[in-house]
């Protein structure tokens, strides 16, 4: 049988309903998370963005039909002697929802951040912060990254819920706050940005929603903190004389339908599956697929 998706208009539906086609898996509600994006390194590098956040409601689903499902890595830091600019993170996603990985934070060599789903912190004035909602999509999915100072503060990386701050003269900027989400049956906050280094005082706090602190040295160092794990957290930059920079976290995908719904014919990936509060709930931290 040949496979159909997409948006069926009513004409469409008639036919499909006429040859035994139309079957309609339930809406599903989704939340997708990418993975964060890795802070820079340098003296003060910048923090990482955060990987987008999208949610919503699938509506065009088939039953029958395999779907595949894709949880994104965290960016990979850049070590000592490295290009500078953290790595991005990676997209994670479900039929037509794409959520873009966090940028890349700015770093040695004179590296801007990256763009993504929100956008890294510049490493200083010289150079760019990254520009976050990277495809767009509506709602936006980030926001930007902060600038950094000439001297010693990167800036923040950007998150779901706000632009990263930008650094100081003695203080790296903080990474942006996430977006919370009820779909797991209780309050989550993803998609924090990680905050920026700096050479002296403190590093940028991570923004909430698993971003990263940022590193520093005022008499020893202070390593940067990672974002942490599917929550799509950007990692912290480096400051001072830390060796490295921290990595980006994984992010994660959850859809959930009501229960009056049969459960899915198959997964993989090894979901958690949850029976609760009127919903079949299937969480992914790693990727996988499922069928209706």
């Amino acid at each position: 049988m040949p496979s159909y998706s997409g948006v069926w208009n009513l004409v469409a539906q008639f036919q499909a309903v006429g040859q035994g086609l139309w079957n309609p898996a339930p809406p599903v509600e989704y939340l997708v998370v990418a993975g964060g994006g890795a802070g820079g390194y340098g003296a003060n590098g910048g923090g990482g963005g955060a990987g987008g956040f999208r949610s919503g409601t699938l509506t065009t689903l088939i039953r029958g039909q395999s779907y595949t499902v894709t949880v994104g890595a965290g960016g990979v830091r850049a070590s000592s002697g490295g290009a500078g600019r953290g790595g991005n993170g990676n997209d994670s996603l479900i039929d037509t929802v794409t959520s873009t990985g966090g940028g890349g934070g700015g770093g040695t060599n004179q590296t801007s951040g990256s763009n993504g789903g929100s956008g890294g912190g510049a490493f200083n004035t010289s150079t760019s912060f990254g520009s976050g909602n990277t495809p767009s999509t509506t709602p936006s999915q980030g926001n930007n990254g902060g600038q950094g100072n000439s001297s010693n503060g990167g800036g923040g990386g950007g998150g779901a819920s706000a632009v990263g701050a930008n650094g100081t003269a003695s203080v790296g900027g903080n990474g942006g706050n996430g977006s919370a989400s009820s779909i797991s049956g209780s309050s989550v906050t993803y998609s924090g940005g990680g905050g920026g280094g700096s050479t002296t005082a403190t590093g940028g706090t991570g923004g909430t929603g698993g971003g990263g602190a940022g590193g520093y040295f005022s008499g020893s160092a202070v390593a940067p903190v990672p974002g942490t794990a599917n929550t799509g957290g950007g990692g912290g930059g480096r400051g001072g004389t830390n060796d490295v920079a921290a990595n980006g976290g994984s992010g994660i995908v959850i859809l959930r339908y009501a229960d009056t719904y049969p459960a899915a014919t198959a997964t993989t990936g090894s979901p958690t599956i949850v029976v609760s509060g009127g919903y079949r709930i299937y969480t992914w931290t790693g990727s996988g697929s499922i069928t209706f």
